[in-house]
């Protein structure tokens, strides 16, 4: 018989995101290798969006202990710290059920950035929720040395992430007679740094963002040279980010960054801030360049050889992040009888 993984995620299976595109790649090579996977998400319950940042669903899950009785997994995995990743928190505890955790999003940061919130009320908080956590995977090396820092005093494991290679190569490169292509693909947001990649001024270029999110009819008006696009997936942004002759990522507070490893698989170099995300996903001079000054990694990634750049972006892959999943799962205990 099969053993049944369940992760309880914030997050709706239909958006986009590094958190959403991690589990759904994880749940296929899980599926493959005979388990079975059920993904409790705010859509089995009444939810609403976040006011002022609709990506954070709201959820009121009254009866998640009925619904993880139901499931009887095997082993449970929470992936947010949102009101789900809570609720199922604290009816593990009340049962005694082992879990693990993970850690994608730099929540204390976010918070400051988007509703000025301290970080010395939400870093407390953070180390709570995952206090309990039989295990938290993060994304690299680096944080989990930041989250050590912060206090995690329990087993903190580093937990790479991938590219689907079947969508994300450099086929969809075509000729080129403009001046060179600037992409960004993010969600677009306050804590993203975007101003930076729109307001960049590199003469004949064009600059093309990619993505969604509460700030993009404001930036469309401030910003009326950058291409805006909305979100796209699959094929068509595989296509974009072939197009680029460099990608830009000027978040400073990524775990990981995703988009960075898809634009490599494409062949297109990456150039970003020395920060927690590029500092552990760039190789600089092979697959993109780290500069304060993002103007002059830019100019640095546009002499990279893009076939190297490929090849750099191999060591990223699924089947690895799905080993690391499946070997830090936990076993739940059964009920404790009182």
């Amino acid at each position: 018989m099969s053993k049944t993984i369940l992760i309880i995620t914030d997050n709706l299976p239909d958006q986009i995101n590094g958190v959403v595109t991690t589990y759904k790649n994880i749940e296929a090579h899980a599926i493959r290798d005979g388990y079975h996977v059920v993904v409790l998400h705010p859509g089995w319950f009444s939810y609403f969006d976040c006011p002022g940042y609709n990506e954070v669903k709201i959820t009121y899950p009254r009866k998640v202990g009925e619904k993880i009785e139901e499931i009887n997994p095997d082993h449970i995995h929470i992936a947010t710290e949102g009101p789900l990743g809570l609720w199922a928190r604290k009816y593990l505890s009340l049962c005694d059920y082992r879990y693990n955790t993970a850690y994608h999003t730099r929540f204390p940061e976010g918070l400051k950035k988007l509703f000025g919130i301290p970080e010395a009320l939400t870093w407390p908080l953070i180390r709570w929720f995952h206090k309990h956590s039989g295990k938290v995977l993060t994304t690299t090396d680096t944080m989990v040395a930041e989250l050590q820092a912060h206090g995690f005093d329990g087993e903190i494991v580093p937990w790479t992430r991938g590219v689907d290679r079947d969508i994300f190569h450099p086929g969809y490169r075509k000729p080129k007679t403009s001046g060179p292509v600037l992409l960004c693909v993010s969600r677009v947001s306050k804590e993203k740094n975007l101003e930076q990649f729109l307001g960049l001024n590199y003469p004949g270029a064009v600059k093309i963002m990619v993505g969604d999110g509460p700030m993009r009819e404001e930036y469309e008006q401030q910003f009326p040279d950058v291409q805006f696009t909305g979100f796209r997936t699959g094929i068509e942004l595989a296509e974009y980010y072939a197009r680029a002759d460099v990608f830009v990522f000027p978040s400073r507070w990524e775990t990981f960054g995703i988009v960075m490893v898809e634009a490599m698989a494409c062949g297109t170099p990456v150039a970003a801030y020395p920060c927690q995300g590029p500092l552990d996903v760039i190789e600089p001079g092979v697959t993109g360049y780290l500069s304060e000054d993002l103007t002059s990694a830019i100019n640095q990634c546009l002499k990279l050889d893009r076939s190297r750049v490929e090849q750099g972006s191999q060591r990223w892959s699924w089947e690895q992040a799905w080993q690391i999943f499946q070997e830090n799962l936990v076993e739940k205990q059964p009920r404790l009888l009182f």
